[in-house]
C-alpha cells in the first residue's frame, strides 16, 4: 500500500503544517491506483449532493440548468446564488420559511439551501409532507439512502449514517466506494442530466476558486464536488472514479493532492495544484505543495 500524499503549507522557508491525504482511483469497480488507505470509512457530506439531485431531475424534468447546479451545490450566498435558490423554490414551489436548514444567517443563505429547496421540490412532486423533510424517518431521506446504496452498489442497511452539517442524513463509505459511486454517476438515471447541469454552470457549485469548480472547468468531460470535513469526489466522462480524504479534515490540502494523484493517473490537471497562501494585505507568504 503506497503512503498516503503529503501536503504541506509553508510560510517563508518553514514547513508550517502538514497534511496527510488518502486517494484512489476506481474504474470499473475496481482500484486502479490508490495513496494510503483505498478503503478508509469516511461520510459523503456534500458530496452526495449529485446522487441526491438524481430523484428530483427524475421527477421534475422541467428544471433548468441553474436550478438542478444549485440543489448540488454549497454555495457562499452570492446574489447568482441565492437568486437560483430562490427560483428553485419557487419551482417546487415552496417558500423560504419552510427551509429546515438552521440559521446562516436565514435558512436561505445556508450554504445547503438549494439542496434543501431541491428535497422540497422533491416531496411536493411525490406528495409527501414538507416538514420533517430532514429527518431520517420522513420517506425523502429513506428514498436517499437507497439511491445512494444504489448508486455505489452496497446494501442499504450496510450504509452507517449519522447528521450532516445541514440536519439531514448524511452518509459513510469506504473511499473506494465513494470512487466508484462517482465513476457511475453517467450511468445512473438522470446522471447525465446533473452532469450537464454541473458542468453548465460550475460557479454555482461553490465559488470562483474552488476545487470541483476548477475541476469541471479545466477538464473535459469532469464532474467533481467537494464535501466537508476534507472529501472530494470527480469522475471523468470514461468512467474513472476518484476519490480523495484529508485525514484532518482540511480542505485547503485538496487542490496539491488532487493535483499529485491525477499526474499519477496520466491527466494534466493545469493549474489546480497551486495554492498560495496570503496575508491580510493580499501579499503571497507561503503556499500549499505536495513533499514526499
Amino acid at each position: 500500500m503506497a503512503d498516503p500524499i503529503s501536503v504541506v503549507a509553508t510560510r517563508g522557508d518553514v514547513v508550517e503544517a502538514r497534511h496527510r491525504v488518502h486517494a484512489v482511483a476506481v474504474r470499473n469497480g475496481q482500484v486502479v491506483a490508490s495513496a494510503g488507505d483505498p478503503h478508509l470509512l469516511t461520510f459523503l457530506r456534500s458530496s452526495a449532493k449529485p446522487i441526491q439531485a438524481l430523484p428530483l431531475v427524475r421527477a421534475r424534468p422541467d428544471l433548468d440548468d441553474a436550478e438542478i447546479a444549485i440543489a448540488c451545490a454549497s454555495h457562499l450566498a452570492r446574489p447568482e446564488q441565492l437568486a437560483a435558490v430562490r427560483r428553485l423554490l419557487a419551482a417546487a414551489p415552496a417558500a423560504e420559511d419552510e427551509l429546515e436548514t438552521g440559521p446562516e444567517p436565514t435558512p436561505i443563505e445556508h450554504n445547503c439551501s438549494g439542496k434543501h429547496a431541491g428535497f422540497l421540490a422533491l416531496c411536493r412532486a411525490r406528495d409527501w409532507p414538507s416538514a420533517g423533510y430532514r429527518l431520517p424517518a420522513h420517506p425523502l431521506q429513506r428514498a436517499l439512502l437507497e439511491e445512494v446504496a444504489a448508486a455505489a452498489q452496497v446494501d442499504p442497511a450496510s450504509i452507517p449514517t449519522g447528521t450532516d452539517g445541514c440536519g439531514v442524513v448524511t452518509f459513510a463509505l469506504p473511499l473506494d466506494r465513494c470512487a466508484h459511486l462517482f465513476s457511475r454517476l453517467p450511468q445512473l438515471d438522470g446522471g447525465e442530466r446533473v452532469i450537464r447541469a454541473m458542468r453548465a454552470h460550475p460557479a454555482l457549485l461553490r465559488g470562483p476558486g474552488a476545487a470541483d469548480a476548477m475541476v469541471i472547468s479545466s477538464l473535459d468531460g469532469w464532474v467533481a464536488k467537494g464535501g466537508a470535513e476534507g472529501l472530494f469526489c470527480a469522475a471523468s466522462a470514461d468512467g474513472l472514479g476518484v476519490a480523495l480524504k484529508v485525514e484532518d479534515g482540511a480542505f485547503r490540502a485538496i487542490r496539491p493532492a488532487l493535483a499529485a494523484f491525477l499526474a499519477r493517473l496520466g491527466v494534466d490537471s493545469g493549474d489546480i495544484g497551486v495554492v498560495s497562501l496570503e496575508n491580510s494585505h493580499g501579499e503571497r507568504v507561503g503556499g500549499l505543495e505536495t513533499r514526499s
